[in-house]
């Protein structure tokens, strides 16, 4: 119920934007209290994620409803359709008969998402192959409608929202990367928060695929409701102080380990990382970096940050553990740019 209200809200607020207003006579104001004018940057600050989140599903249902209208009108202008019916037409000529899923892809699929072989029937079986198939056919679709916008006969001109972007300084950070790349990308993460866990395997894949061509950085931001966050985060900071090589391993090994967060668990693992057991010790009890991670923090908070992990590529805001792709959406866009 709340995900369905924000939604309805981010369609008011929306609505609110685009219709009549003082906007419209007075540039950026929006409003006028007493003759203290507000502007729209005012309204929108502090919510650019969700603004950006709410115009997003807007896009994605215009976009599916474009998608509809520019196949009839495709199928309904070619003389090939000669009688066919639209799914006649879309079988033979989009589709072409690709539009079924094998066993095999059934089999793959119940492996994939590590089905119980109890709950495995043919209702069920069946259920799964209509799921697949409404994939694969949208696959096929989606893949015909960019074979045809490349030759011209269609175009699309529907915008894309764009992603809210900050000026996030990367400052004394651990990195890893050419420290001069064309694309730098910042994480604040909280080392106990399962989610941020997926967010390291993100960045690692990020590495194998890019290698030094994207700078990565790593800031904290421990959120109050992990009893062991801010120790962590101190710990990590201990460890970067020995070397940037010895904070990634313990960045791996806390994710890897969110269980074992307290500062005695972690000052008896030091050794074991390769880390100066002593100095560590002595670093992460006398608190020496807490200031720092709530510097981190302070400068998430300015940049937008309400949870965790939350990423900015050349200060794009991705907000949460998407998939891998939206990221080399974004990375390879940015590469590709003069």
């Amino acid at each position: 119920m709340q995900r369905s209200s924000r939604f309805i809200l981010g369609l008011v607020v929306l609505f609110f934007l685009s219709g009549p207003s003082m906007a419209s006579k007075k540039g950026d104001v929006i409003a006028v209290v007493n003759g203290k004018e507000i502007t729209k940057g005012e309204l929108e600050k502090g919510i650019e994620s969700e603004l950006f989140e709410a115009r997003m599903k807007v896009y994605e249902i215009q976009r599916e409803k474009l998608k509809t209208l520019i196949l009839k009108t495709f199928m309904g202008s070619d003389p090939k359709k000669n009688g066919l019916t639209n799914d006649q037409y879309l079988e033979k000529f989009i589709l072409k008969g690709k539009g079924t899923p094998s066993k095999a892809d059934i089999k793959a699929f119940i492996k994939e998402r590590k089905i119980p072989a109890a709950q495995i029937n043919d209702y069920a079986k069946e259920r799964i192959k209509k799921f697949l198939s409404f994939q694969l056919k949208k696959e096929l679709i989606d893949s015909w409608l960019q074979a045809q916008q490349k030759t011209g006969k269609i175009q699309v001109l529907l915008g894309r929202p764009s992603r809210p972007t900050f000026n996030v300084a990367v400052g004394q950070s651990p990195f890893f990367g050419d420290k001069n790349a064309k694309v730098t990308l910042v994480e604040f993460s909280d080392f106990q928060c399962p989610f941020c866990a997926k967010g390291a395997k993100i960045l690692k894949q990020i590495k194998e695929k890019y290698g030094d061509k994207v700078k990565v950085v790593f800031k904290n931001f421990p959120l109050p409701f992990h009893k062991h966050a801010q120790t962590a985060a101190e710990a990590s900071l201990c460890a970067h102080e020995q070397g940037v090589a010895h904070f990634w391993k313990l960045h791996d090994h806390m994710f890897e380990n969110q269980n074992m967060l307290k500062k005695e668990d972690l000052i008896s693992k030091a050794k074991g990382l390769g880390l100066k057991e002593k100095s560590f010790k002595s670093c992460l009890e006398g608190k020496k970096y807490a200031k720092r991670v709530k510097a981190d923090m302070d400068e998430g908070k300015v940049v937008g940050v309400k949870s965790t992990p939350t990423f900015f590529i050349n200060g794009q805001m991705i907000n949460g553990a998407h998939p891998i792709k939206v990221f080399t959406d974004i990375i390879d866009g940015e590469l590709s740019s003069k």
